[in-house]
């Protein structure tokens, strides 16, 4: 896969409360632009993209095609007024991707560093037959299932990855599990599982953190200075 042939589904409709903020998530400030221009600008300069549509903030259409337009992102074709749910924006998001796409991904604009490695490395295998690619990392801590106050589950943690965006699919396989019930999802592939669909995991990156509260927001400007250092 050496040309642009995927488009993107950028999910940044989230409110953002545990922020704080007075703006919604997506517009929050993260070294002196909104969290959405690090996503919209590294999916619109990675080869592999080819297009690019937006579930914004409900009210906040006209700022990200601003803001879109401000960083040059030519490949955003369509900017779509997010729903209440992610399972609402996705679908949203979906009628405006062309037809004759083969291959979505699916990311969310709260994990601002998506590099082009990781975008490579969920792409390859829907070559192989795959009808889903996540980015996932093994979990380290101990997990354990709880009813209220009581544990009553100790999981093994060598069969459990902790599973990241961007998620790429047969463009086909998401348009049928998005065409049943969805509102109740918050990830693309556990859908795709649940039509039956074959989901592969991925090595993902740590970096591709999601920012949920002012410290995730501080984590990944100190990631970004580093970078510019």
């Amino acid at each position: 896969m050496t040309s642009a042939s995927a488009w993107v589904v950028v999910c940044a409709a989230g409110a953002g409360k545990r922020l704080a903020g007075t703006r919604p998530k997506a517009f929050a400030a993260l070294a002196g632009r909104p969290l959405l221009a690090e996503s919209l600008q590294r999916l619109d300069d990675c080869d592999l993209i080819a297009g690019l549509v937006v579930a914004a903030p409900p009210g906040w259409e006209e700022a990200t095609i601003l803001l879109a337009e401000e960083l040059g992102c030519d490949k955003v074709s369509a900017v779509v007024r997010g729903g209440r749910e992610r399972g609402e924006s996705v679908s949203l998001a979906l009628t405006e991707i062309p037809a004759e796409v083969e291959h979505v991904l699916v990311h969310d604009a709260a994990r601002p560093l998506v590099s082009a490695e990781v975008v490579e490395r969920v792409l390859a295998p829907l070559e192989q037959g795959w009808d889903a690619v996540v980015p996932a990392l093994p979990v380290s801590d101990t997990i354990k299932r709880v009813e209220k106050e009581l544990i009553v589950e100790t999981l093994e943690r060598s069969s459990l990855v902790a599973v990241q965006t961007p998620q790429a699919f047969r463009a086909q396989a998401l348009r049928a599990a998005y065409a049943a019930e969805h509102n109740e999802a918050t990830d693309c592939s556990t859908l795709v599982e649940g039509q039956g669909g074959r989901v592969r995991w991925v090595e993902g990156e740590r970096r591709l953190h999601k920012v949920t509260t002012t410290d995730d927001l501080a984590l990944v400007e100190s990631w970004l200075a580093k970078e510019d250092g």
